[in-house]
């Protein structure tokens, strides 16, 4: 759009924006822009640039002005389009398309009041609304939407992104699921292609006929907070418990009736450490050591770079409480608790050891495998199924075959896992793990480190470590390590670069290794599914000779690209010795 344009935008924005400080920094920007700032005016070109999506998580993005970041007025725009999807699906002669929603929210910058927003516009068309009285893991959230059949869940989160950043998922349940998907592999789960691009249009029509002339009402003045509106119903206790007494429910007292097991935990400054704490105790893990550093909520995730369990130095703390209290197991969740990283002290080593999301994945795996589905509501003498993402390991996948376990691969995102007809078990690298699809339809930190805290008991009454249990594993499937490299852009427009010039130019090998096979997921399908327009997604895979793999793609959350590397071998020396060769192979294509 011309500069004139721009600004006609811009005061039109101002004129909706309902917050005084996103509305205030846009008018300042204006102002200078108008004044012949060409600073400002770039830096709004940037801003009104084009609009957030839909990524593998829902939408996400730094906090601030414009529909490029996360605002009051974007999620208001996003609430209306949710509405509009949901009465086109669910008016019929005797219905009016209104439903049930179900809204949770974090404890980050922002979380709160995009929740009231939210909570206003489902009010405002007629919708029963439910919101958590409090931050609440996102699992809670998940469940919720799952235990009351409500028709769509919203979760205000971004999840382990650094701190200025907020997000927006969106779960769909009841009659729309059913109505969007009739076979019901939606129930609960986060929605996908083409759903997504759907809804984006309509938040585009809201925009396009709410946009088009100033407010007929001025905007409320400056408020210090918001409120839940009165008529909104809260979800507190109830909820909470209802939690807590089905994650205590899939741990097996009888056949795994062991406890003598210290553990660290850390929160990561989100909102995981009440239920988490409630969740092993009611587990009757008794002997659990917090962080206390990092235990309580805090936006501004002080005593870390960036809160991700798994970025380097962000367990610092953790192993250090570790080691003054001679703990056996350390257990971290990202911000918003659907996330699980763990770390453990490796004999081999003589030092504490982080387990990578792989590793977890194929130790919760064998666990599950050995003990069939956990939760009491899976149907009786139903057979296994596990699944992981793609650019997870395949050692789940080897471990399957071995037994003779039905095993599925999808796309990147547990919106794709949760679809799994039958799931009893699936994960993704980035530490998620469902371990209880019965009840969330999403990953869930907190089940999770129950029932690795359940594994870890029982190995260490056998005498043995996790790290024993991954060595008997590999015994039987053959040696997978895997790796990354991350190649971070300064603006998202640059993602698509990297897998643009590797298609143009694919490598014809790889570690000295011939490649076999390449997969492009902008049109080939995933091995044994169809392609379809509404799954293409911009990923590159290739296969060698030597049985490695490297997958490249951008991130669905974050300004990079990841390349996930995986060797396999004879022995575990043999194939890091592969990996080593392997990343320097790639980084030199990549770099």
């Amino acid at each position: 759009m011309s500069d004139d344009q721009l600004l006609t935008t811009v005061r039109r924005w101002i004129a909706h924006d309902p917050d005084p400080t996103t509305r205030d920094e846009l008018q300042a920007l204006s102002d200078a822009a108008e004044s012949g700032d060409e600073a400002a005016l770039e830096e709004l070109r940037g801003l009104f640039a084009g609009r957030l999506t839909f990524g593998t998580a829902g939408l996400r993005a730094a906090l601030g002005p414009g529909p490029l970041r996360m605002n009051r007025l974007v999620v208001r725009q996003t609430a209306w389009g949710l509405v509009h999807f949901a009465r086109g699906r669910m008016t019929t002669g005797e219905e009016d398309g209104t439903g049930s929603v179900a809204i949770g929210f974090d404890a980050r910058h922002g979380s709160h009041d995009f929740a009231v927003e939210t909570a206003r516009v489902f009010l405002e068309a007629g919708w029963q609304v439910g919101a958590f009285d409090r931050p609440m893991p996102t699992p809670v959230l998940a469940q919720q939407v799952m235990f009351e059949d409500a028709d769509i869940g919203i979760m205000v989160t971004a999840s382990h992104n650094p701190p200025r950043d907020n997000g927006y998922k969106v779960y769909f349940g009841g009659r729309l699921a059913r109505l969007v998907e009739s076979d019901g592999a939606g129930v609960g789960a986060q929605i996908t292609a083409p759903t997504d691009v759907q809804v984006a249009g309509l938040i585009d029509a809201v925009v396009e006929d709410t946009m088009s002339a100033a407010p007929a009402d001025p905007q409320p003045p400056a408020q210090q907070s918001l409120t839940m509106p009165p008529r909104v119903w809260k979800l507190g206790w109830t909820a909470r418990a209802a939690y807590r007494w089905n994650t205590a429910s899939l741990v097996d007292r009888r056949r795994h009736p062991h406890r003598d097991l210290r553990i660290v935990y850390t929160a990561m400054h989100g909102v995981g450490a009440e239920m988490v704490a409630a969740a092993l105790r009611d587990a009757k893990f008794r002997d659990v050591v917090e962080v206390e550093e990092q235990c309580r909520p805090d936006p501004d995730f002080p005593t870390v770079e960036f809160p991700n369990p798994e970025e380097p130095g962000a367990l610092d703390l953790a192993l250090k409480t570790a080691e003054r209290h001679d703990a056996d197991l350390v257990l971290a969740n990202d911000p918003d608790a659907d996330r699980l990283s763990a770390a453990a002290f490796d004999p081999a080593r003589g030092a504490w050891r982080q387990l990578s999301g792989d590793e977890m994945g194929v130790l919760l795996g064998a666990h599950i495998l050995e003990r069939g589905a956990l939760s009491p509501e899976a149907p009786e003498g139903a057979p296994v199924v596990m699944a992981n993402s793609v650019v997870s390991s395949r050692q789940l996948g080897a471990l399957c075959r071995a037994r003779g376990v039905e095993h599925h691969q999808t796309l990147t995102g547990f919106k794709w896992l949760a679809r799994v007809r039958g799931l009893t078990f699936g994960y993704e690298e980035a530490i998620g793990f469902c371990v209880d699809p019965h009840s969330v339809r999403d990953k869930d930190g907190v089940s999770a480190a129950v029932i690795l805290a359940e594994l870890a008991a029982q190995l260490r009454a056998d005498g043995r470590t996790l790290f024993d249990r991954l060595a008997e594993i590999a015994e039987e499937t053959g040696h997978f390590v895997t790796g990354q490299i991350t190649v971070r852009v300064e603006e998202l427009s640059q993602l698509g670069e990297i897998t643009s010039a590797l298609r143009n130019a694919p490598p014809a090998e790889l570690a000295g290794s011939p490649v076999t096979a390449a997969l492009d997921l902008q049109k080939d399908p995933l091995p044994g599914r169809r392609f379809e327009e509404a799954t293409v997604t911009d990923a590159l895979i290739f296969d060698t000779e030597a049985g490695d793999r490297v997958i490249v793609r951008p991130s669905g959350t974050e300004p990079k690209v990841k390349c996930y590397l995986e060797a396999v071998g004879d022995t575990r020396d043999e194939a890091e010795a592969r990996l080593e060769v392997l990343r320097g192979s790639l980084e030199s294509l990549v770099s």
